[in-house]
């Protein structure tokens, strides 16, 4: 699943989308791309891209793909071992669909603590200096979504937006 960015030009929201797309609206932008903060929209953290282009991959040998399968040991009682012996492809292909199956699920709902968290990122590398930051935080972290709003709402549409949409399943 390809992560989303946001691009942030000062206090001017530039693009959001994903690698791709970020790097060509900053690419159109052409020298006035500079003093660019990329966030990474999960996280709320700064990143970095390259902007010459994609990674170009390495040429597949022969044989199978690695594909960073990794062995590690797993605990379970008897009764969940007999189980997964009976499930097609074995117990590493029915874990492996168990995981997968648990990983979409969460993907649909979206994590408070984690909005939180990401928000809070965001909010302290753009919003930091801003009248009502320290508030706000407060407000994100006592999920008090109205008294976040309005301290929020005094600051450059863009951060402000922005910095809403990631607290949102905070509140929610």
């Amino acid at each position: 699943m390809e992560r989303t960015l946001t691009a942030f030009a000062g206090e001017l929201w530039i693009a959001t989308g994903d690698e791709g797309e970020v790097r060509a609206a900053l690419r159109a932008m052409g020298d006035e791309a500079q003093n660019i903060l990329l966030f990474d929209d999960a996280t709320g953290r700064q990143v970095d891209i390259d902007l010459r282009g994609p990674i170009v991959e390495e040429a597949r040998g022969r044989g199978r793909p690695r594909l960073g399968v990794q062995p590690r040991e797993v605990t379970l009682l008897p009764r969940h071992w007999d189980w997964l012996a009976t499930q097609p492809g074995g117990a590493s292909a029915a874990i492996r669909r168990l995981v997968e199956d648990a990983r979409k699920a969460s993907a649909t709902t979206p994590d408070p603590r984690a909005a939180m968290d990401a928000a809070y990122h965001f909010m302290t590398a753009m919003a930091g200096d801003r009248p009502g930051y320290e508030p706000a935080i407060r407000a994100l972290f006592a999920k008090d979504g109205a008294q976040f709003m309005a301290l929020s709402q005094d600051w450059p549409s863009g951060i402000r937006d922005h910095a809403r949409a990631l607290a949102a399943p905070a509140f929610g």
